[in-house]
């Protein structure tokens, strides 16, 4: 059915315009209780891919970054954030943004993900997007940037078996949570330290495998910890950057 609008008064049209014939309404600001809204020029900080190939965030110009720090040795958080932007990279597919975002995770651990392991960690979970690694040097000034902090601990006991070489872990990483958006310009819009909740859905086995006591404790129980942060939530401040609504797929 036509909406026919240029047959209204002027007063009427410009009353009526955006809720009578907006095709393209967009979430509006994330608010202050989900994170902080600022606008900063990232840095253009030497990294390489899960193919060995140096990149920067910079090369990423013209899309708009979703980008969350992670390990691939993770275990109590970050495969829960994995299943989350795997959701969130199926709601972009099908809204048709996958040309205009891009899903990013940085790892703070580069004594152990390599390229190769990233690599592997990506066909192991389905992540389909890109995860970036580099010397101590420069993760510890993205580190710097986002203000994450990542401080190595002891492992637990027992330890945890590594899920690429079979062999039992010796350490691990503590390290804040959350995710960043970064618009087109290269420039920081949003960002939280929130946890992941995956609540509404089933973890896939791979993922739910890398898991500890602690993570199940947050598998189970998400808010336990704090502010929490849902697909929804994420799709919505995503769309309010790239102004289009992003509809979560089930």
């Amino acid at each position: 059915m036509w909406r026919i609008c240029s047959a209204l008064p002027l007063g009427v049209l410009a009353a009526v315009s955006l809720a009578a014939c907006s095709s393209s309404s967009f979430p509006g600001a994330p608010s202050a209780s989900q994170g902080i809204i600022q606008n900063r020029l990232v840095p253009a900080i030497p990294l390489v891919n899960q193919n060995g190939t140096p990149t920067t965030l910079a090369s990423f110009r013209g899309k708009t970054i979703m980008l969350a720090p992670m390990l691939s040795l993770c275990q109590e958080v970050c495969p829960l954030t994995t299943e989350n932007l795997l959701l969130m990279q199926r709601a972009i597919n099908k809204a048709g943004l996958s040309k205009q975002v891009a899903i990013v995770e940085y790892s703070v651990d580069p004594g152990r993900d390599s390229p190769s392991r990233l690599d592997a960690y990506a066909k192991l979970t389905g992540a389909s997007w890109t995860l970036l690694t580099g010397d101590q040097a420069n993760v510890t000034a993205m580190n710097a940037f986002f203000y994450v902090s990542a401080q190595k601990v002891a492992e637990g006991s027992p330890p945890q078996t590594d899920w690429w070489t079979h062999q039992a872990l010796t350490y691990d990483i503590n390290h804040s949570d959350g995710f960043f958006i970064i618009d087109s310009s290269g420039h920081e819009k949003f960002a939280t330290s929130a946890t992941p909740d995956v609540s509404s859905h089933s973890l896939p086995t791979a993922l739910k495998q890398m898991l500890d006591d602690q993570g199940m404790q947050n598998l189970n129980d998400p808010r336990a910890n704090g502010q929490t942060w849902t697909v929804g939530q994420a799709l919505s401040a995503l769309g309010w950057v790239v102004h289009h609504n992003i509809p979560a797929v089930t």
